[in-house]
């Protein structure tokens, strides 16, 4: 069998179509009866009591079992409500509005860590997510996730979001982030193609305003994303070269961003009809993130960051690098039918196969060492299922409307 009839396959995506369910069995673990919101999960899919109650794990977890509901999974809606509820209850501040970081075992805020963009964004997802599966309180929550976001962090002068405020909305960190501006466009799609058609033009004319910004930086930064920049947008190249491994804030560039933004601006092009450019960034992203990242230093996997040349920093392989690498993949072979990006497409699963899925303990592993042996330096455990889940749907689903539209269409292949 050749890579583009592998991925085009019926015995393929029957496969796949068992790993969701799978994904789907082992993250279920994270609604807890009697609570609310879900839980980070350990390797053995038992919640982490330590992590206390996550915004963005809660979102995620909405978001997924809003997907398991959509593919005719029984429970996922009991999973995607039960999560829900903790984004409606002490997981939302309602005393100046939004959303705190997390919560404790004990239902006590976590004000340190302020209110964020990259929060608010999984919002809403999550709220985008669960209208579009129909479950309990979802327009509800996408109505306050929407207007939230606008309000506090939109930045319609320079066209992406803000990134961080203190707890009570009173003031603005200096720091603008890409990473916050990516699942800013990923939400923002998915908010396009769960709202009405008389509101999904603004919330696509947003996300393309922010991509066109990642367009620039592709061209004039060789294709490496710089991640951090200050208040008026100049990139910080070396942020946290002293701590490179920071799981929000790593120094250099995150090929596994490339990849991802390579798929979003195919979704984008595909939402919009918008110019080649996007297409062109996209292949310009997808290859610079694969002769960066990929099997570079001796063994197979995708090293997490390099520095401005190319060179390997952290070398430590994420799950999530590589499900973004066959999502993108997957999606520049549906937009081009260009057999390369099912070459790339076929090398990648087979890795994923052959590493990160865990047979024996569910999920897949999230963290592997540069040896490809289980490890847990940035990501301890398996927190939640979003990126394999997507994984196993975004090859059998065209690029428009985005992935919780398109289950609901009927598009699943």
């Amino acid at each position: 069998m050749t890579a583009d009839t592998l991925i085009t396959s019926p015995d393929h995506r029957a496969r796949l179509d068992r790993e969701a369910a799978r994904l789907l069995a082992f993250g279920a673990g994270a609604a807890r009866p009697g609570r609310v919101g879900a839980a980070y999960l350990d390797a053995d899919g038992h919640p982490d009591p330590a992590r206390g109650t996550l915004t963005w794990i809660t979102c995620r977890t909405v978001h997924s079992y809003a997907l398991g509901h959509l593919l005719g999974r029984p429970g996922c809606a009991a999973v995607a409500e039960a999560a829900l509820a903790g984004l409606t209850g002490p997981l939302h501040d309602a005393r100046d509005g939004g959303w705190f970081h997390s919560v404790d075992e004990s239902g006590t805020p976590e004000v340190t860590a302020g209110k964020s963009a990259y929060d608010h964004a999984f919002v809403m997802l999550a709220g985008a997510s669960a209208t579009t599966a129909g479950l309990r309180g979802g327009a509800d929550l996408l109505a306050v996730a929407t207007s939230t976001y606008l309000e506090r962090f939109w930045d319609d002068v320079h066209g992406r979001p803000v990134d961080t405020w203190d707890v009570a909305f009173t003031d603005l960190d200096g720091y603008r982030g890409l990473n916050a501006t990516m699942h800013s466009v990923e939400a923002m799609l998915a908010v396009a193609s769960a709202v009405p058609p008389e509101e999904s033009g603004a919330w696509l004319d947003r996300a393309a305003r922010a991509a066109s910004f990642v367009v620039d930086l592709a061209r004039t930064h060789d294709g490496r994303l710089p991640e951090h920049f200050d208040a008026d947008w100049v990139p910080d190249l070396e942020l946290n070269a002293d701590r490179p491994d920071d799981p929000f804030k790593p120094y250099g560039a995150t090929p596994g961003h490339g990849l991802e933004w390579a798929r979003l601006l195919l979704h984008l092009e595909a939402m919009t009809a918008r110019s080649q450019e996007l297409l062109d960034t996209a292949t310009v992203l997808f290859d610079r993130a694969a002769a960066d990242a990929w099997a570079v230093d001796g063994a197979d996997g995708f090293v997490y960051t390099t520095d401005w040349s190319g060179a390997p920093v952290v070398r430590t392989r994420m799950h999530w690098v590589a499900t973004e690498a066959i999502a993108a993949a997957a999606a520049l072979y549906e937009r081009t039918g260009d057999t390369r990006f099912a070459d790339r497409y076929a090398t990648w699963w087979d890795y994923a196969e052959r590493h990160l899925v865990d047979e024996r303990k569910g999920s897949w592993h999230h963290e592997l060492d540069t040896a490809n042996r289980p490890a847990a330096t940035v990501w301890p455990g398996k927190p939640d299922v979003y990126h394999a889940l997507q994984c196993t749907l975004i090859p059998r689903l065209p690029l428009a409307p985005m992935v919780a539209g398109a289950l609901r269409d009927g598009a699943l292949r």
